[in-house]
């Protein structure tokens, strides 16, 4: 069965009978279609593919990859018709019909489907069915589509908070719109419906909370369910049942604590309440009520409760979860900082062999990879030019067996992409080896291509000694490559210049023209590529030491012709005073390599001129952009750090992975970044923490590619080693309240899937910047619980430089012999917003974790705080210490409640790395060890005896009788905790002898299983 597309405006020109061609596509590709799967090098597999029920993703069968085999659409790149693929293209001509032929491209490094169907109806079906599911995700993001649309949240301008933190007063109910998950809950539901008949019995149902990483005792599961089952049809659930159930399973106890301290314990927030919980909590300044109105009328679920303008549970629950309510500032989506410094003063995304679709020795090169970093937000982009075939430049990566693209392609692409997120300037970094003839080629094509965007004759900068700002370059391409000598007369067509070959560094038996056949260098090259996969499996993929060049080189056993010092460096400088910072000997004793370069493709270059660190000269002069690898640049940093800052308030530098790299790993940039250097370049195509902490940096200036570097690295210098680099300026004091975690998902390497053990979570924080800040702490573990676990911990960080911090959440699941990554979050420091909010896990639907944030201003060498007061715990009292000179903290009636559920599990808290000792765990003393950084400059924290943690109230008690006020709680506490910023809780029950609860209020504050 097919269906044939509809030319435009004819037979579809209304839009029903439009959506109904569509449907019945959609309804081909569910039923199934048998293709020939193309391999390369096999003759094909012939499978069914099928579009799933929910078209979200395709499906095939057979395959040994099970349940795995499938993309899913919000991964799809593109779909292309005809034979335009490698694959397809190392097929002689005529051995498929090009009409029968189409290629999917997905996945993070653009892997190709490549399918061929019995006849060209089939073929359309397809390719118009998923250009209709791709029209309908076009919109969006696909890491806010992942998100749940929690990553963007638009707001107007507004002044600055006491916190320096923008705030959301201006956040309109209109903005802050959050649609319930209900096709989630739809799909988990079918999901669990084995049989298809529209309904889940006990068994299925427990199934599924298995799946869900929720562990409850029967008895609580058999409870609810029977309530939810209310219909004629006794033992079963439909969905709308399900639905209840769900609702019962999730309601929040620690939002509903938060609402009863709010709503003077009852089980809603009127107008008043709620605008008092968003200014004390939330730091939200000029709260009206019409504001407060709006979101009662678009959150509340209950018509009643919209009636009388109030907010219950759900309605408040919505609310938390929405935008209004997440970790990162809305208006640091949006392009919000000074855009008219010179270039030197920002940080600007940079993109390392930008072609590469995989390693940097075997992988294919594609045109279609500048499209993506360039929607990304990367702003500088790198083409290796070589001479090709019928005088047509080509882009490769020299010397090796990736495959070639057309200049002509390359150029057209970033032409046809630069300037679709904003209008900030493209950098297009060329690495020249191309002859005169094909550089005239080369220079054509970006005229011909690029037109006004290279013309830079109306940019005036007022200064000729600074740089144009990005403000004033807006629209604009900059070529940066080499340019001719002054020297030279303006009328010489050609001359030399050194050059910038980054492809000769690689390892001589990586190399196609060492004499070694292409089967022999293959060979080697894959050798090589695996041993450095089953390193990176074994290591600690959030060691920073896992991403030096000395990891690779241990990787691959291969040291020689490296000498290196005691600190282990290569090369060492020579010390030698700035402008000959970067001055080193010529590499292996090797005279420096010339190329001829025309006049059409220098006189390109104008802000941009890429020199070698031997030709620096300091004659005040601007333009100059300092090119190395990272070797050189870590010499740098580690010997001469605030000369190269000083270097950095002028000139323009590009830091570049090792040629040891070849599989495409990542050096940490965050070293380079706090010296100024302006542009790290990274490898885009590879995915992990090092493009999450060079996502988080760019995304809080709207994700534009430049970022305005802090003032103190702009005028003046700082030691960024320095135990106090800026002892004038005040520090900031983060104090973070992990109060619990939603929906957190089985490791995405779990060997047993689905099927496996519920996870014991826990929460790493780490901060990330200048030496002296970067620090990690973590929770305790919650046992067999990923559904809703509970840690209500505090961890608090002092930050010496903000605007260079990153905070990064990580969640793990504890193993006996280990730990299991499940997910994380980095947000740069200046985007976080202080209050209870919401930390979405990256690539996940529905993974949260519950924060409280403070952040204050400290002086000098002050003593860390204890923490968050308030609603979650409680400060102790001066003179009760335990024996052993540790404090015993009193839990608050909402810790006794929330601490005994399945959402915590009492289990002792385990810390192996920390932050900074905190003033409510260890008492002051002389002998206590001060805390020890290690090799990487993370702080780590000397064991310490666990807390002492009192007993929780019986269930009974608290929810049968009234609950006496604690001994210890002085009439002077009571007024000291409701002068805090989170109100105490009703210390008087919500269900007392005068009343019984409703089923809803029992499972929020039930503690019994």
């Amino acid at each position: 069965m097919s269906c044939s597309i509809f030319p435009c405006g004819e037979g579809g020109s209304e839009g029903g009978a439009v959506s109904q061609h569509f449907e019945r596509c959609m309804s081909v590709m569910q039923s199934g279609t048998q293709m020939v799967k193309l391999k390369s090098g096999s003759k094909g597999l012939v499978r069914l593919f099928y579009l799933d029920e929910h078209r979200t993703c395709i499906r095939w069968r057979p395959s040994r990859k099970s349940e795995k085999a499938k993309i899913v659409i919000d991964s799809i790149y593109k779909v292309s018709e005809g034979r335009q693929s490698e694959i397809f293209q190392r097929h002689a001509e005529g051995s498929f019909e090009p009409s029968c032929c189409f290629t999917i491209y997905h996945g993070s490094h653009l892997e190709s489907l490549d399918l061929i169907t019995s006849n060209p109806e089939e073929a359309r079906t397809w390719v118009t069915g998923l250009k209709y599911l791709l029209a309908g995700i076009s919109d969006e993001d696909s890491l806010a589509k992942r998100q749940r649309t929690h990553e963007q949240y638009p707001l107007g301008s507004q002044a600055p908070s006491c916190l320096s933190l923008l705030p959301w007063c201006a956040l309109t109910a209109a903005q802050a719109v959050l649609s319930p998950p209900t096709d989630w809950v739809k799909q988990t539901f079918q999901e669990a419906d084995k049989n298809g008949d529209g309904l889940l019995n006990i068994e299925e149902i427990q199934q599924l909370l298995h799946k869900l990483n929720v562990s409850l005792p029967r008895r609580k599961v058999r409870q609810m369910f029977q309530e939810a089952d209310t219909d004629e049809n006794q033992g079963t659930l439909n969905f709308e049942e399900f639905s209840v159930f769900y609702k019962m399973m999730s309601l929040r106890r620690d939002l509903y604590l938060l609402l009863l301290s709010y709503s003077d314990k009852k089980d809603h927030l009127t107008v008043e309440e709620l605008a008092q919980f968003l200014r004390v909590e939330q730091k939200m300044n000029n709260v009206t009520p019409e504001y407060c109105l709006d979101i009662i009328q678009k959150f509340e679920v209950s018509e009643e409760n919209k009636k009388q303008n109030v907010l219950g549970i759900e309605g408040f629950t919505s609310f938390m979860r929405s935008p209004a309510c997440e970790v990162s500032n809305p208006l640091h989506g949006q392009v919000h900082q000074d855009m008219q410094q010179p270039l030197c003063h920002y940080f600007i995304a940079s993109s390392h062999n930008t072609y590469l679709s995989g390693d940097q020795l075997l992988s294919q090169s594609r045109a279609e990879m500048y499209a993506r970093v360039l929607q990304a937000g990367c702003r500088c982009v790198e083409v290796d030019c070589w001479d090709g075939p019928d005088g047509e430049p080509v882009v490769h990566h020299g010397y090796t067996l990736t495959s070639k693209i057309l200049f002509r392609d390359v150029a057209e692409t970033i032409n046809k992409y630069a300037f679709i997120k904003n209008e900030f300037p493209v950098i297009l970094s060329i690495e020249n080896h191309c002859s005169i003839q094909q550089q005239k080629k080369i220079a054509q094509y970006l005229k011909e291509i690029f037109g006004d965007k290279l013309d830079l004759s109306s940019v005036n900068t007022g200064d000729p000694r600074e740089l144009p700002s990005p403000q004033d370059l807006k629209g604009k391409i900059l070529v940066k490559g080499k340019k001719l000598p002054y020297s030279l007369g303006a009328d010489a067509e050609e001359g030399e210049v050194s050059e910038e070959d980054s492809a000769d560094e690689i390892e001589d038996d990586c190399k196609l023209n060492n004499g070694a056949t292409q089967h022999q260098v293959e060979s080697f090259i894959r050798t090589k590529l695996e041993s450095l996969l089953k390193e990176s499996q074994i290591r600690d993929k959030e060691d920073p030491d896992s991403f030096t060049v000395r990891a690779l080189l241990k990787a691959t056993h291969q040291k020689r012709g490296l000498r290196r010092t005691g600190r282990g460096t290569e090369m060492p400088l020579q010390s030698c005073k700035f402008p000959l910072l970067f001055a080193v000997p010529s590499r292996l004793g090797r005279r420096r390599k010339t190329v001829k370069l025309c006049r059409a493709l220098s006189d390109l270059v104008v802000y941009t001129n890429s020199v070698a660190a031997q030709d620096i000269v300091d004659d005040g002069s601007t333009g100059n952009v300092l090119s190395f690898s990272e070797t050189r640049a870590h010499q740098a940093v580690q010997q001469k750090a605030e000369q190269f800052m000083l270097y950095n308030q002028r000139q323009l530098t590009r830091v570049y992975p090792s040629a040891y790299r070849i599989d495409s790993s990542n050096f940490n940039p965050v070293p380079y970044w706090n010296v100024g250097c302006q542009l790290v370049a990274l490898n885009y195509q590879s995915e992990g923490r090092v493009m999450q902490l060079n996502e988080a940096k760019f995304r809080v200036n709207g994700n534009c590619g430049y970022v305005l570097k802090p003032q103190q690295m702009c005028k003046g210098t700082f030691n960024p080693y320095s135990a106090d680099p800026l002892p004038a300026c005040p520090k900031k004091q983060l104090i973070l309240k992990i109060i619990s975690g939603q929906q957190l998902p089985k490791p995405p390497d779990s060997m047993l899937g689905d099927r496996g053990e519920i996870i014991d979570p826990f929460v790493e924080v780490e901060i990330i910047g200048l030496p002296v800040d970067c620090c990690k702490d973590q929770t305790r573990v919650v046992d067999d619980n990923g559904f809703n676990p509970v840690w209500e911990e505090t961890l608090t960080f002092t930050i010496h430089m903000p605007e260079m911090a990153l905070v990064r959440f990580l969640v793990w699941d504890h193993d006996p012999i280990g730990r299991d990554f499940v997910g994380q979050r980095t947000v740069a420091f200046s985007s976080l917003v202080p209050g209870y909010r919401h930390v979405y896990l990256e690539g996940l639907t529905e993974a949260s974790i519950f924060v409280h944030i403070m952040i204050n201003e400290t002086y000098g060498k002050s003593k860390q705080l204890m923490g968050l007061r308030g609603l979650f715990s409680r400060a102790p009292k001066a003179g009760t210490a335990e024996p052993s000179g540790h404090h015993v903290r009193k839990r608050s009636i909402g810790e006794r409640i929330l601490r005994r559920t399945a959402s915590a599990p009492a289990k002792g808290r385990k810390k192996s790395k920390m932050g900074f000792l905190e003033a409510a765990d260890i008492r002051d003393s002389a002998s206590e060890p001060t805390d020890l950084k290690d090799k990487e400059g993370v702080v780590r924290r000397p064991n310490r005896t666990l807390q002492a943690r009192p007993a929780s109230m019986p269930v009974d008690r608290f929810l049968m009788v009234e609950l006496p006020c604690p001994a210890e709680d002085t009439a002077q506490e009571a007024k000291e905790e409701e002068s805090t910023s989170g109100k105490m809780l009703p210390k008087l029950l919500l269900v007392n002898g005068q009343g019984s609860p409703c089923s809803f209020q029992e499972y929020l504050i039930s503690s019994k299983h």
